[in-house]
């Protein structure tokens, strides 16, 4: 599982890599679109740039925390460490796909400022300023690495891509209607030639009227043996089998990975409901009990209230732990589960954490107790691992799922 999770971060480490050089050259390439317009559209070059930023943070703490998996001794512990980097990927996989499209928009900004001259400079800036404002509530909803708000853009980003297909149809149009006004017939159907190959994907979306252009972001292409392949994912056989078996051992969400195989695969389309897949969305990720449990709201949308977060290494011991290894993605606060609220009173001694700090049994004094015994008869610190497999023991004990989320300290 743990090479299924690495495969998944070099697939969006590949993607970043384009990305990154596009941005790049519109910075330094000579006449590229920050050397036009007085540098107007510097600003812009720099919104990708920072977001690229964090996706490589959340790509590189994924990594760390599938490091820290394989060293695990206990293989259930394991397995929740690997999930804790779940939302990390998702995040990574849905940024790097809005981060595609917006270079896509960038690289029409710059074709358009050599081609349309009849297209202001300000219109196209306020453009571009207009596209940034529907991609930022997502891309700060992913870049906070919440899972709950990463979840909810995952799920939205179909409909989001559409939206932004049709920015891009509408720029291009308002750019031929303003060549042509200016008598340039010609000129104009050069530039609209120019423009249609700003984006790599030459297909038409589903359920887009009037018939849109391509879609953005993942330059897909039919290759010889009939796979979808692009410039930002190769979605294959294999790859699908990776989605598969990250999803079923709980690490990456249903939502998460149909909307990514339905953006790759160029089928940008609404469900029937809003919770169904699609059925080619069914087909790839197969019909298990995972895949239909997209039919499942989240706590919000079932009435449910917010279950409270238990800190299985106790944060009020943060510095003794931070001295043994739990620092950066696998800090205490990584390593939170959700419990119903009886089970969470029932762990501390019941709903007065006062007096059930007197329970020699209570979690907390518990745990503590049971890992200073265990240094003591080492007579050396634990390792980070050591910890984790006896933490691990008495989780089972408790009856503590490992099903790790982030959690903020009190």
């Amino acid at each position: 599982m743990q090479q299924a999770l690495l495969g998944a971060i070099d697939d969006v480490k590949r993607s970043t890599g384009g990305i990154a050089a596009s941005l790049r050259q519109f910075s330094t390439g000579r006449g590229g679109l920050g050397n036009r317009a007085n540098g107007a559209f510097n600003r812009s070059i720099g919104y990708g740039t920072q977001q690229l930023q964090w996706i490589h943070g959340a790509l590189g703490a994924a990594a760390t925390l599938a490091g820290a998996a394989s060293e695990a001794e206990d293989l259930d512990m394991e397995l929740g460490i690997l999930r804790m980097g779940g939302p990390r990927l998702q995040a990574a996989m849905s940024g790097a796909a809005l981060l595609a499209a917006w270079v896509d928009f960038l690289n029409l900004a710059e074709v358009m400022l050599r081609q349309c001259p009849l297209y202001s400079a300000e219109r196209l800036v306020a453009d571009v300023n207009r596209v940034q404002k529907r991609l930022e509530p997502s891309m700060r909803a992913l870049a906070s690495l919440d899972p709950g708000h990463v979840e909810a853009a995952a799920a939205a980003m179909p409909e989001l891509m559409c939206q932004l297909t049709r920015e891009f149809q509408s720029i291009r149009d308002a750019a031929r209607v303003a060549t042509e006004r200016g008598g340039q017939i010609m000129a104009a159907a050069q530039a609209m030639e120019m423009l249609t190959l700003v984006s790599g994907l030459k297909m038409s979306l589903s359920r887009l009227p009037p018939a849109a252009p391509a879609l953005l972001g993942v330059g897909l292409v039919m290759g010889s043996n009939g796979v979808m392949m692009g410039s930002q994912l190769i979605v294959t056989t294999e790859w699908v089998e990776r989605m598969r078996r990250l999803v079923q051992a709980g690490i990456l969400s249903v939502t998460a990975v149909s909307a990514a195989v339905r953006i790759q695969a160029g089928q940008v389309m609404m469900a029937q409901t809003r919770q169904d897949l699609p059925q080619g969305v069914r087909d790839a990720l197969g019909d298990g009990p995972e895949v239909r449990a997209m039919h499942e709201t989240g706590k919000a949308g079932a009435g449910m209230p917010e279950r409270p977060r238990h800190h299985v290494l106790p944060a009020e011991f943060r510095e003794w732990f931070e001295k043994r290894g739990f620092t950066g993605p696998m800090s205490i606060d990584q390593f939170c589960v959700e419990l119903e609220m009886a089970h969470h009173q029932a762990i501390h001694g019941g709903g007065n954490w006062r007096l059930g700090r007197t329970w020699p049994k209570e979690w907390n004094q518990m745990i503590m107790s049971v890992l200073r015994d265990a240094e003591t008869a080492a007579g050396r610190r634990l390792t980070r691992d050591q910890i984790l497999k006896i933490v691990a023991r008495y989780m089972r004990n408790y009856d503590i799922p490992m099903s790790f989320t982030s959690g903020r300290t009190r």
